[in-house]
């Protein structure tokens, strides 16, 4: 009989024992706000959210690539817009240029400005991103990761740009010049045509950035909500549920509570009490 006591005793200690120690587990979650505080809470959660981090940190080394890419873009559709500007300029003036009309210092006059856009033309093809590197890559064009299975040049190449036809635009703007220079209206006429080729284009690059600008826009929304749901994920997986938590550990005080002060008027009876 005192045995049997004895063992009961001890199992309600042990049992008493391992409530306490939920207790304490569920004050740490609350107290943290986080419920998992170690692997072996739940060993396939904790898995998946080492996922959900590596998927977290890919997701921000592309976030940076895909901003220096809408960055890029924005910075060449600017000298596009630019260029296309200077090109319709010289397309009046080269017009102008055919007039029988014009005086020699006119025409010099004319062919001046044509000359200081084709050198600002010149020098946009030699503009820098905000990395410090060329905006228009020479030769090769260098590919951006924008996702893991997504990889391609943000703006094309210089060559792509500042020429067509194997020429380059400024000297088209030059030749143009140089014939309103020597009222040779042959040449006038063809450069007219060769700077009528470079606004188009010109327009054809544009629209090719525009496209490019708006994939990585795309891509940045795709981005966007899938940091969402992964968020939310991670969220479920690894915060507390603070009111159901709350009250859990309510409960388990309660029962404890409950449970020692039994205990406690179970071992005050006497000897005498259990062998009577």
């Amino acid at each position: 009989m005192i045995n049997a006591t004895g063992n009961r005793m001890t199992q309600e200690i042990a049992r008493q024992s391992r409530m306490a120690s939920n207790i304490a587990a569920k004050q740490a979650q609350v107290s943290t706000g986080k419920r998992l505080q170690r692997a072996s809470d739940d060993p396939v959660a904790t898995s998946r959210l080492a996922n959900l981090k590596r998927a977290q940190a890919n997701d921000t080394a592309r976030a940076s690539n895909i901003n220096l890419g809408i960055t890029l873009t924005a910075q060449a559709d600017g000298q596009m817009r630019t260029m296309s500007d200077l090109l319709a300029r010289t397309k009046e003036l080269t017009i102008a240029g055919a007039s029988a009309s014009l005086s020699p210092a006119d025409r010099v006059s004319i062919a001046a400005e044509i000359n200081v856009m084709a050198d600002e033309i010149e020098a946009m093809a030699l503009a820098k991103s905000p990395t410090g590197q060329p905006l228009f890559a020479v030769g090769g064009n260098i590919s951006i990761r924008f996702d893991d299975d997504v990889m391609f040049a943000p703006v094309p190449t210089r060559a792509e740009i500042f020429a067509t036809g194997g020429t380059p635009i400024s000297q088209i703007m030059r030749d143009a010049a140089s014939a309103i220079s020597a009222n040779d209206t042959s040449q006038i006429n063809a450069g007219l045509t060769s700077v009528e080729g470079a606004i188009n284009h010109a327009a054809d690059i544009t629209a090719k950035i525009g496209l490019t600008a708006a994939r990585l826009d795309r891509l940045q929304e795709t981005r966007e909500l899938r940091k969402i749901s992964i968020s939310e994920e991670r969220s479920k997986l690894e915060d507390t549920d603070l009111s159901s938590a709350i009250a859990e550990l309510n409960g388990m005080t309660l029962t404890l509570e409950a449970a020692q002060a039994a205990f406690a008027r179970i071992n005050r009876r006497t000897l005498m009490d259990f062998l009577s």
